[in-house]
């Protein structure tokens, strides 16, 4: 005698035909999900990762001043002050104006102007500042605008490099070395101005006897 099979309702199997095609097309999702995740989403240690970094602008760009210094030079002195000269050149479509100036060479550092008063060329903290014309240059030469290094913390021999930073009025700027060499002047008189500095911080200095060649 065969035994009877009773059908599966048809009910019973649709779930599970369900389920399976469910089951396959999560896996694929995820299949699809992992190759454009490799494709369209490079990792952050990439190169082009490193290159969005390079190409962003770091503090350094963003404070340095579109001015430069050609031919910096100190004049060489034992000891109380001396000068610093050079050309600044501004690359920009708008006047700049230097404010002030610090070495580590010298206690204080002044920005100086040569002017005829009373018959008699005098050095003195020029009190404006130094302008420097758009797409153009100023000259600091003896005799002329310079600065002035007061206070000297050692001697400035000849060869010696002497860092400088020049601020400008807008807040930025500028870092150079001046190389120093001997210089022989002429004679002016220094007057101080306000600046505080003592007789002795000018003792050897030669710079009250300085002027253009």
């Amino acid at each position: 005698m065969r035994a009877s099979t009773s059908p599966t309702p048809r009910g019973t199997r649709r779930p599970r035909v369900l389920a399976a095609a469910s089951a396959v097309a999560v896996l694929g999702m995820i299949t699809l999900a992992g190759c454009g995740g490799s494709d369209d989403s490079p990792s952050p240690s990439g190169p082009d990762a490193s290159a969005s970094v390079t190409a962003t602008p770091g503090k350094a760009a963003v404070t340095a001043a579109p001015v430069t210094m050609k031919d910096p030079w100190v004049k060489a002195a034992e000891s109380g002050m001396t000068g610093a000269f050079g050309t600044l050149v501004n690359s920009t479509d708008a006047d700049i104006t230097v404010t002030s100036a610090t070495s580590t060479a010298s206690k204080r550092t002044e920005l100086h102007e040569v002017a005829d008063v009373d018959g008699k060329m005098v050095m003195r903290p020029k009190e404006d500042g130094f302008v420097i014309p758009a797409k153009g240059s100023h000259t600091l030469e003896p005799g002329s605008d310079h600065l002035m290094l007061m206070g000297l913390t050692g001697a400035v021999k000849p060869g010696d490099e002497v860092p400088v930073t020049l601020t400008f009025k807008d807040g930025r700027t500028l870092e150079f070395t001046a190389v120093a060499k001997e210089f022989a002047g002429g004679k002016e008189n220094y007057e101080p101005g306000g600046s505080g500095m003592k007789d002795s911080d000018m003792k050897d200095s030669d710079m009250s006897n300085m002027k253009k060649d």
